[in-house]
Parts: structure tokens; sequence; C-alpha cells
């Protein structure tokens, strides 16, 4: 049997080995394919803007990411921190399921969207489980609409 591997780096050899040892044989172009589940992070590490402590948040806990210039916040329920992460680099490693960009400035959490409100103009505001209205850029307008099914 071929499998292709689709896992993190990481994991990569010691999957390939274990496969090896069972008898299984790992080609690219195989038909099928096996996926690592966990492959975006769980955490990502932030500063607290009021201490200036350095932690790991669970992205579960996160209801949005918006940048500002330089400055990229990173919104939970409880406070507001700051990361050295772009939002390009955020959003490649927030799990696509869960998370999506709705302007050049914010990623919110799709789970924390509590009302969805069509706009002029091809745009949605969205109310966040914390209150925030977030607006859905025209750019982003389809996808959002795919990611929602509406």
């Amino acid at each position: 049997m071929k499998i292709q591997l689709a896992v993190s780096d990481e994991s990569y050899e010691e999957v390939k080995n274990f496969l090896l040892s069972k008898g299984v044989e790992i080609d690219d172009e195989a038909d099928f394919v096996l996926t690592q589940r966990d492959k975006y992070v769980g955490h990502i590490t932030v500063r607290n803007t009021k201490t200036n402590e350095k932690l790991h948040i669970s992205v579960s806990d996160i209801i949005l990411i918006e940048s500002y210039g330089h400055t990229v916040e990173v919104v939970t329920g409880e406070d507001t921190y700051t990361t050295g992460d772009r939002l390009y680099q955020l959003i490649n490693i927030l799990d696509p399921q869960k998370f999506i960009r709705v302007s050049n400035s914010v990623i919110i959490a799709k789970k924390m969207v509590r009302q969805i409100r069509p706009s002029v103009s091809m745009k949605f505001v969205l109310t966040m489980h914390n209150g925030r209205k977030i607006d859905v850029t025209r750019s982003y307008y389809n996808s959002f609409k795919d990611a929602f099914h509406i």
C-alpha cells in the first residue's frame, strides 16, 4: 500500500519511519493521504499590554486579532495582548476552519461571531461575543460568505 504524508516537519520522520516499519510505502503521488489533525498551533505567544509579561494563550480563547500599523493586538474575553507576529504569519498558523481574515487588518474566530448584519456595497458588519463591531470589507466579502455558507 502507498500513502502520501501531509504532516508537520516535526512529525514527518517519526511517522514515515513508523509506516515503513509496518510495510507501508511512502509516495507523494499515492491515492491515499495521511494528514495530521493538529498541524495548526494550539497556543500563541503574546505579551500582556498591562504587565508586559510574556504568556502563551490558547487559540480557543481568541475573539479577534487586529493590526494597527506595526502593532498586532490579540483580543480574548478577558484581556488584550500584543504579539510580534504579523497578520499574514498568524493566518498561516491558525486553523482555517476556526479563523478567517475579514479585512486587511482583522482576523476573527468564527465561533466568536454573535451576529452578522449585511451592509451596503458588499460588506457585512459583525458583532463579536465581546460586543465589538467588525467590518468585513469588500475584498474579503466572498471568502466570508463561503466560510459562513451565506
